[in-house]
């Protein structure tokens, strides 16, 4: 009998943890985010086994799998290495991720670029770091959200490790801008057990990324919005909400990129284990005498 040939493309909705060893971490948790019923952008994944040749076969499934997205639909293509947005390593900002991708010819190309990132020279430093000695590269292709607002959330402090809060990051746009640091997001920390925002810092958002006739474009961002917030109350308890609700899934603190499309509808781009927790816990305070009490014993007026 001969032997399978192993399928080198599916669909995000029939991946799960399990198969982060052959699509990579990225594509393994977006899988998984699919099953739990969180709201994430459709699209498909390309294994490991398929190494950094575009044959024509793997071509064609591609292309066929965009297709189903729909008609020359954006894209961003996303690089989903073994071991990436693992407990132990997130490669956060190691390996390229290219958004607003249009048309088959272009996601192939895409495809190609992320292979190569996997021997950027940070790449290759970091996988040093860790004692990675055997590279594998799986790619992430989904669909593009077009975000009025974007950013990242902690579900617990990222510096303190406390539990007991969610860190949010946001920004006009796409999340380009606070990546390549050409922003300052609005900053805030909200309590998971009350909601109330303990601290708000809303900073001057100068610049945008927008979807442009051939790619993500920059835009100046006009002075009345600049220092408006980026989140209203409503936006900030939807995303208190689900960040309970995926490191309830997780069953760990989680780091995740989250966006609002212009309809008002929150979608989760990616969840990765929180990494780099103080392993010490603070000593016990005095009981608090209330939610606040208890919110300001831990962080203080500004913290």
């Amino acid at each position: 009998m001969a032997e399978a040939v192993p399928q080198l493309t599916r669909d995000l909705h029939e991946l799960q943890a399990s198969d982060a060893g052959r699509f990579g971490g990225k594509s393994a948790s977006l899988g998984e985010l699919l099953h739990a019923g969180i709201p994430v952008p459709p699209g498909f994944a390309i294994s490991t086994e398929a190494g950094t040749e575009l044959t024509d076969s793997l071509c064609h499934d591609i292309v066929a799998r965009y297709g189903r997205l729909g008609d020359e639909v954006p894209v961003a293509v996303r690089s989903s290495a073994v071991g990436e947005d693992s407990a132990e390593a997130t490669f956060a900002g190691q390996q390229d991720t290219y958004l607003w991708v249009r048309g088959a010819g272009a996601v192939c190309d895409a495809v190609r670029k992320c292979w190569a990132s996997l021997y950027n020279p940070e790449a290759v430093a970091y996988r040093e770091r860790f004692h990675i000695d055997n590279p594998a590269m799986g790619v992430t292709v989904q669909l593009m959200v077009d975000a009025v607002v974007s950013g990242v959330m902690f579900t617990c402090n990222p510096v303190s490790g406390d539990r007991s809060t969610i860190a949010i990051n946001a920004s006009w746009g796409l999340g380009l801008a606070v990546v390549g640091g050409e922003v300052t997001p609005d900053d805030y920390l909200v309590s998971k057990v009350t909601g109330e925002i303990v601290r708000q810092s809303v900073n001057d958002k100068a610049v945008a990324y927008l979807p442009g006739a051939d790619g993500a474009e920059r835009v100046e961002v006009d002075d009345a919005r600049r220092r408006e917030p980026c989140l209203d109350a409503d936006r900030l308890a939807a995303l208190g909400r689900m960040a309970k609700r995926i490191e309830k899934h997780f069953d760990a603190p989680q780091d995740i990129e989250w966006a609002f499309g212009h309809d008002g509808k929150l979608f989760i781009l990616q969840s990765r284990p929180v990494t780099g927790l103080a392993k010490t816990e603070a000593p016990a305070p005095a009981p608090p005498t209330s939610a606040m009490s208890m919110i300001f014993s831990k962080f203080g007026a500004n913290g």
